[in-house]
């Protein structure tokens, strides 16, 4: 029977949301009310880090984006720790028009 790893304690720079994993490769998120309801990561707890959203600065144009609570739309979410950087994508969905032949 395998051991069971952890527990592994996460928490949020933005919030006071909290969760416990029992495995290493797992990293669970959650909507953060501190980054206006984005779906973000935790850190692992204890680890001195900044979660920030990066909000588009390019044409959206037709384009289907991620949105903050605030309607402003949001390419990306950076976590910055002493040893290196994460990005979480918000990459616009695909959209079509027409008929099939």
């Amino acid at each position: 029977m395998p051991a069971l790893l952890g527990p592994y304690r996460w928490c949020c720079p933005n919030c006071d949301q909290t969760a416990v994993t029992h495995k290493a490769n797992e990293t669970p998120g959650h909507i953060c009310p501190g980054l206006r309801g984005l779906s973000v990561p935790f850190i692992v707890a204890g680890t001195r880090a900044k979660v920030e959203a990066v909000e588009r600065d390019d044409y959206i144009g037709g384009d289907r984006v991620q949105t903050d609570a605030d309607g402003r739309p949001v390419m990306a979410v950076i976590t910055t720790r002493d040893e290196g950087q994460d990005c979480t994508v918000y990459a616009p969905a695909a959209t079509s028009e027409g008929t099939a032949s």
